[in-house]
C-alpha cells in the first residue's frame, strides 16, 4: 500500500496550491479519503474528507470556503485545492485512506505560507 503526496511548497499569503495524493496497493474507490495537517507543536487535525464515490465532502471550519477536496477514482488520486492561503495553514499535510479497520497514511508534504 502506498499513498504519495505531492504539490507542497512555499507560497505567499493569499496564494494557492493543489496537493495530490496518488494511491496504490488497495481498492481506492472503496475508501473514504481525508487530508490531515500537523503544524509544529500542534496535534494532527482533519482538514477535509471525501466519501468513496465523491458525493460527500466535509471540511474543518478553519478552511471552509477556501479549500476543496476532490478525487479521480480512475486515476486513484485525491486532491486538495487550497486557495487564499494564510500563514496559519503552514503545516505538513497528510493523505489518509480509511475503510475500517484499514487505515493508511502517506508520508506528508510540507506547505509553508510566508511572505
Amino acid at each position: 500500500v502506498q499513498l504519495v503526496e505531492s504539490g507542497g511548497g512555499l507560497v505567499q499569503p493569499g496564494g494557492s496550491l493543489r496537493l495530490s495524493c496518488a494511491a496504490s496497493g488497495f481498492t481506492f474507490s472503496s475508501y473514504d479519503m481525508r487530508w490531515y495537517r500537523q503544524a509544529p507543536g500542534k496535534e494532527r487535525e482533519l482538514v477535509a474528507a471525501i466519501s468513496s464515490a465523491g458525493y460527500s465532502t466535509n471540511f474543518a471550519d478553519s478552511v471552509k470556503g477556501r479549500f476543496t477536496i476532490s478525487r479521480d477514482n480512475a486515476k486513484n488520486t485525491v486532491y486538495l485545492q487550497m486557495n487564499s492561503l494564510k500563514p496559519e495553514d503552514t503545516a505538513v499535510y497528510y493523505c489518509n485512506a480509511r475503510r475500517l479497520p484499514k487505515n493508511y497514511w502517506g508520508q506528508g508534504t510540507q506547505v509553508t505560507v510566508s511572505s
